[in-house]
């Protein structure tokens, strides 16, 4: 053959097998040219024996990038997915649904099809080990109504300071058990071997709530219920679990636009430290600081909050400092060995950071400790100072820092006033409220902005206030009863209450604020022309069968929007209340019409009939901008035992769930707008883990907090 007629031949040889080798990608893209991937991307189809998989989850995790990245989506309703904007690396891609177990995890790298295929559950309790943790927590069994007021440690073992089931409920959710970590999950209904050897599963259980730092606040809840019945009953449920008894309800697939999730995560802070918080933006400009850096506060896990690089993949860490050396820290909490970390103290913060939030300059504040609890002498009884003349304050557990980020200085503000959360005002003088936590302090407290910017002087530019009813019904804040006296039609009332969630109503600058307690409140204060002796507040109580508000927010309507303990999101609107809004009568029940409940997703714990579900929701904060893509003042509410966030949309809720790993339990969230010009791409919510105890998660010991980045497409192939 002559020498020319081989070199075609071989030519069209290596054109044919060369077409072989793509011959998988053209057909599937045209079978299904929706599933258009590009370098950065992967996509193909997944199937089982029982055909395409719709509704289930695709995980791409990897470990080559500074920090551990994952991306996860959703298929859609012919089991077809696309994971975009993949950072170049290696990645393990495996599949997760509700009915399946984990697939094989698949080595690839982006820019390639890659058809999965699901690996269906072999037993329902298989299945079951993916549920989310409310569908376990739904199986305690609560003490019946006929039970209450409870009868004490001679009787029936229920605290006889309980008077009803509801307030049972409100200690063993959000207001209680369910505030630091979700029971549910895989490492809460079992026990530990590593705890040791007892007679009984109660006794099992009251060794375990002494264990780690946090044994005072835990055993302190215990008893708020009743030791002894609740060990029995916390004891009962892991029994039946341990026997195989399995959840009565199952979760459902991710539908419609629940489908369309694109999740991001990344690890931040190290394996011994919790979050309680992340901020991305300011909460008045969501477009500030876009693509930059997100930070983190560590409340009582350690001084060092965490930084997120999310564009390049890097976590690093920043020490907060005290003013005064002798700040006390967790380490010194009393504690019992626990069953991961043996007798090692792996909490130490003085700072107890609590609650980040952006101002317009792009710094970062903190509500954070600077010195002791004691106050100093400006703060007391004597002081010439305007809010200390009215209401002197012994003592304040927590203050405020701020971190600028484009100077890396640190200033440290001693407030008289307990902080907990905090939020700025669109005022002139940029005023930063803050809320106290527990209603004990009696008082809301604020930062003059401007002028701590302008002076420097934090004694200037702080103030605070009591909480006045105006009973009299005049108008106007005068002479007041306390609390514990009764109502007086010639004064004003003060109440012994103070903020947990706080936020600022765009329209009138007046400052609202959820109250712990049964049956909680949230509370409007007006702060008038001179706050620490004008300002004037009203109260106002969910109606049963809601009860136990947490943490609340505000849409830019000027209605709030909170979380309550008996499983539902609530809205207070004052434009619907009917009757007068000051006078004798109006100190909690005026305004049920205010009120709507909507119960949230997810079964009812057993034995408790009213509606609702054993969903413990921490927080709702409002998107007020459209950050997500599910619109205007969209309210959005952690789901601690959904394990995801709760958007309620036209009475609805879209359920974005975080598959991975298990154990998703966040406080806070928010969003922020990096690109207007790129659609969905330019927009997200952030939010990170923030469970105390991050070894409870899928991963144990070492697992480490996470940020997450929600961001919803158009659609569930959209790249």
């Amino acid at each position: 053959m002559p020498r020319h007629a081989i070199a075609a031949t071989l030519l069209i040889a290596a054109v044919l097998f060369a077409a072989a080798g793509r011959a998988p990608l053209d057909a599937q893209q045209r079978t299904d040219p929706a599933i258009g991937i590009g370098a950065a991307d992967l996509g193909g189809v997944v199937t089982s024996p029982n055909g395409p998989e719709a509704g289930v989850w695709v995980i791409a995790e990897t470990t080559e990038l500074p920090t551990k990245y994952v991306k996860i989506v959703v298929t859609d309703d012919r089991g077809r997915y696309v994971l975009p904007d993949l950072p170049k690396a290696t990645y393990s891609v495996w599949v997760r649904g509700y009915g399946l177990v984990d697939s094989p995890k698949v080595r690839t790298a982006p820019g390639k099809p890659l058809d999965l295929t699901a690996v269906v559950a072999p037993s329902a309790a298989a299945a079951a080990e993916y549920y989310p943790a409310i569908y376990w927590y739904s199986m305690l069994r609560v003490p019946d109504k006929s039970e209450f007021p409870g009868t004490g440690p001679q009787g029936n073992g229920i605290n006889p300071a309980l008077a009803t089931q509801e307030q049972w409920l409100d200690i063993v959710k959000t207001n209680g058990c369910y505030g630091c970590h979700a029971l549910g999950t895989k490492a809460m209904r079992t026990i530990p071997k590593e705890l040791g050897s007892f007679a009984s599963s109660a006794d099992a259980w009251q060794r375990r709530i002494q264990s780690g730092q946090a044994l005072t606040q835990m055993t302190t809840n215990l008893g708020r219920l009743g030791n002894a019945r609740a060990l029995r009953l916390f004891a009962d449920w892991t029994d039946r679990i341990a026997a195989g008894e399995l959840p009565t309800s199952k979760p459902t697939r991710p539908q419609g636009v629940e489908r369309n999730v694109v999740l991001t995560l990344w690890d931040w802070a190290a394996p011994t430290n919790y979050l309680h918080d992340e901020v991305s933006t300011d909460k008045r400009n969501p477009r500030l600081n876009a693509n930059g850096l997100i930070y983190g506060a560590t409340e009582e896990s350690t001084d060092l909050f965490p930084v997120l690089d999310p564009v390049r993949h890097r976590a690093t860490q920043i020490r907060m400092p005290v003013r005064d050396p002798n700040t006390p820290s967790s380490k010194q909490n009393p504690m019992l060995p626990s069953a991961y970390w043996g007798d090692e103290r792996i909490w130490d913060s003085q700072t107890s950071m609590h609650n980040p939030m952006f101002d317009e300059k792009g710094r970062v504040w903190f509500t954070s400790r600077v010195r002791p609890p004691a106050n100093p002498d400006f703060c007391k009884k004597g002081s010439a100072h305007p809010s200390a003349k009215l209401t002197p304050i012994e003592t304040s557990n927590r203050h405020l820092s701020v971190y600028d980020p484009r100077t890396g200085k640190i200033t440290l503000i001693s407030t008289c006033f307990p902080t907990h959360h905090l939020v700025f005002a669109a005022d002139a003088n940029n005023t930063l409220w803050t809320s106290a936590g527990g209603p004990q302090s009696g008082v809301i407290g604020w930062l003059n902005r401007r002028m701590f910017d302008e002076t420097g002087d934090e004694v200037r530019s702080q103030g605070w206030t009591a909480l006045i009813l105006d009973t009299n019904g005049n108008g106007k804040r005068d002479d007041y009863v306390e609390p514990n006296e009764p109502v007086d039609p010639t004064k004003d009332k003060r109440i012994a209450a103070a903020f947990y969630g706080v936020a600022v109503n765009p329209n009138d600058g007046t400052v609202w604020g959820s109250v712990l307690g049964f049956p909680g409140y949230v509370i409007r204060l007006d702060p008038g022309t001179n706050p620490p002796a004008t300002a004037l507040a009203e109260v106002f109580e969910p109606p049963l069968p809601g009860y136990g508000p947490r943490g609340m927010d505000i849409d830019r309507r000027g209605v709030v929007w909170t979380p309550l303990s008996s499983g539902h999101i609530a809205s207070f609107d004052r434009k619907k209340c009917k009757g007068p809004l000051n006078g004798p009568t109006v100190t909690g029940k005026h305004c049920p019409e205010g009120w709507t409940l909507y119960p949230f997703p997810g079964p009812q714990l057993a034995n408790v009939t009213e509606t609702g579900s054993a969903e413990a929701s921490y927080y709702t904060w409002v998107d007020q901008f459209d950050t997500l893509g599910l619109g205007r003042d969209v309210p959005i509410a952690t789901g601690n035992g959904n394990e995801s966030l709760l958007a309620l949309v036209n009475g609805n809720f879209v359920n974005l769930r975080v598959p991975y790993p298990l154990g998703f339990y966040t406080k806070w969230m928010d969003g922020r707008i990096d690109d207007p010009d790129t659609g969905w791409k330019g927009r997200g919510l952030w939010a990170t883990v923030s469970t105390r105890a991050p070894f409870h998660m899928e991963g144990g010991k070492g697992t480490t907090s996470k940020v997450v980045k929600f961001q919803l497409r158009p659609d569930p192939l959209a790249r």
